[in-house]
C-alpha cells in the first residue's frame, strides 16, 4: 500500500460528507491521539502527566515541518482567529486586506485599530472576487507596513499568488491566512512572514487546534501584546512579570489543550507521511470531478478551472431562485454542503468516495426538474 493510500485508509467519513471547508471529520490519527490523552488524564498513571508537557514541543515540530519554519518559529493557537488577533494587536502603521477575506481578519484589525490606535485598517478590493498581484499593486498605499492575503479563498477556492504578491509588496510583512490550504497545497511557505492556521479543515485535526509561524523578520516587527504567564523566558511559575520570550511563544497566553495539541500533531505528521503535494494531486482529481458533474448538470462553477489556481473547493451558483431547490435535494440525498449567500460550497478530500460523488449526481438530478420548474 502506498504512502497516500495508507493516509486515505486512516479515516472513515460517511458518504455524502462534502464539507470539508467548513469542518473536516477526524481521522484515525487525531483519533488516537485524543483517546490517548483522555486515557492518560482519566487514570493519571504515575509519571503520565509528564507526556502532558511533551506535547508542545512536539506539536511545534510537526508544525515547523509542515510549513518549512524552525519549531522556534511556531506557536500553539487554538483557532486562526486567535493567532490573528495576536499578530494585529501587535502591529504598528497601515495593514491591507481584501474586503473579501473572512471575517477572522476584518475583525482582529478592527478590535486594535480600536483598541490601540496604532493599526491603520487599508482595504483592498478584490477583481471579480480575486486577489492577485496586480490588484494589490494597484492599490498598496506607501504607508501601509503589512499585507494579509488568504492563501485559499473561502468563497470561490481561489489558490493566491503567493510569489506574486510577495514581489509586489517588497519587504512589507506578508500575513497568511492559511487555513484553507494547510494540508493540501505545498506552498512556497518561506516567502511569508506570518502563517496562520486552524486544524480543523484540510488537516483533519478538530476544532480547537491551530499553530501561528512566524519569522525572524515578523518576531522583530511584532509586538507580543497578548503575552501571559507561559510566554516569558524563564522557567517556572514566577510572580515577578517578565519580559516576553525572543520566540514565537512570546505569543502564548497560558496552558494549552494538550489533548489538541497531541490531535494536531497526530494530524500533521500523518499528513507530513503521506506528503503533501501527493495529498493535493487526489484532492485536484476530486475536486475536478465535482466540476464535471455540476458541468453535466448544467450547474455554473464559479471556482478557478485551472489546476494551479484552486485547492479543494468548488462553488456552485444556481440561479438565484433556485438555491433553496438546490439545498433541498442536496438535503433529501444526504450530501454535506456549505449554503450561503446565494451559492453552494463543495469540498472533497482524499476520502471522497464513489459513492459520494453518486449521491452528488443523484441529488442534482432531483434539482433539475425543481429548477426548470
Amino acid at each position: 500500500m502506498s504512502e497516500i493510500d495508507d493516509y486515505a485508509s486512516g479515516f472513515s467519513d460517511d458518504p455524502g460528507y462534502l464539507d470539508f471547508a467548513r469542518l473536516a471529520p477526524i481521522g484515525d490519527a487525531a483519533a488516537a491521539e485524543s483517546r490517548a490523552m483522555v486515557d492518560l488524564m482519566t487514570r493519571a498513571r504515575f509519571g503520565s502527566f509528564a507526556a502532558i508537557d511533551e506535547q508542545d514541543a512536539r506539536v511545534r515540530e510537526a508544525a515547523a515541518a509542515l510549513v518549512r519554519k524552525r519549531p522556534d518559529q511556531i506557536v500553539f493557537q487554538p483557532s486562526t482567529s486567535q493567532a490573528l488577533m495576536h499578530v494585529m494587536f501587535g502591529l504598528t502603521g497601515g495593514v491591507a486586506a481584501s474586503s473579501g477575506e473572512f471575517p477572522a481578519v476584518g475583525y482582529a484589525m478592527t478590535r486594535a485599530a480600536e483598541a490601540l490606535g496604532v493599526l491603520v485598517p487599508h482595504t483592498i478590493t478584490p477583481e471579480h472576487e480575486r486577489v492577485t498581484p496586480g490588484v494589490v499593486r494597484d492599490q498598496l498605499a506607501s504607508s501601509v507596513v503589512a499585507v494579509v492575503v488568504s492563501l485559499v479563498d473561502y468563497r470561490t477556492g481561489h489558490l493566491v499568488d503567493l510569489e506574486g504578491i510577495r514581489q509586489v509588496i517588497g519587504d512589507r510583512l506578508l500575513i497568511v491566512d492559511a487555513i484553507q490550504g494547510a494540508g493540501i497545497v505545498d506552498a512556497p511557505w518561506e516567502l511569508a512572514d506570518v502563517i496562520a492556521s486552524g486544524g480543523q479543515k484540510w488537516l483533519r485535526a478538530g476544532q480547537g487546534t491551530g499553530f501561528l509561524a512566524l519569522s525572524d523578520r515578523a518576531l522583530e516587527q511584532l509586538t507580543p501584546v497578548w503575552s501571559g504567564w507561559t510566554a516569558h523566558a524563564g522557567e517556572g511559575v514566577v510572580h515577578e512579570v517578565l519580559q516576553p520570550a525572543a520566540d514565537a511563544s512570546a505569543f502564548r497566553v497560558g496552558y494549552a489543550d494538550a489533548g489538541a495539541q497531541a490531535r494536531l500533531a497526530g494530524a500533521v505528521e500523518a499528513v507530513l507521511r503521506a506528503g503533501v503535494p501527493a495529498i493535493r494531486s487526489v484532492v485536484i482529481e476530486r475536486t475536478a470531478q465535482l466540476m464535471q458533474i455540476a458541468d453535466d448538470a448544467a450547474i455554473e462553477v464559479v471556482s478557478p478551472r485551472g489546476d494551479v489556481e484552486r485547492a479543494g473547493i468548488v462553488t456552485l451558483a444556481p440561479h438565484p431562485e433556485a438555491v433553496s431547490a438546490l439545498a433541498a435535494a442536496l438535503h433529501n440525498h444526504g450530501v454535506s454542503a456549505t449554503v450561503r449567500d446565494g451559492r453552494v460550497r463543495l469540498s472533497a478530500h482524499v476520502s471522497t468516495t464513489d459513492e459520494t460523488f453518486d449521491m452528488l449526481r443523484a441529488a442534482f438530478a432531483e434539482f433539475q426538474p425543481l429548477a426548470r420548474g
